[in-house]
């Protein structure tokens, strides 16, 4: 019981951190991409300038929340692999 709640707690652990780490580079990776296609940064939703039009905005945010998802789930895929590979060593016969 004690070591599924070790591998809960990692996994959690690990899950939490990859998926933050790949998400905010995934935003930078759409920031960096819509600069390099548009020639200036993506529109936030709480921007407030005058010249943004609402379909820029709509496509920066979901083109940002489609990566952002996309590489969440490769990132929980990832961790769960990598879960299962540190339980299934730490369960080995050691010599």
């Amino acid at each position: 019981m004690a070591d599924e709640e070790t591998q809960s707690t990692l996994a959690k652990i690990t899950g939490l951190v990859v998926a933050g780490a790949v998400a905010w580079l995934a935003g930078k990776a759409v920031d960096a991409a819509w600069k390099a296609a548009v020639g200036h940064k993506p529109p936030k939703p709480e921007d407030d300038a005058d010249d943004i039009r609402l379909g820029e905005v709509v496509a920066a945010s979901a083109i940002t929340a489609g990566a952002v998802a996309l590489a969440r789930v490769f990132a929980t895929r990832g961790t769960k692999k990598f879960v299962q590979r540190v339980d299934r060593n730490r369960r080995l016969p050691h010599a």
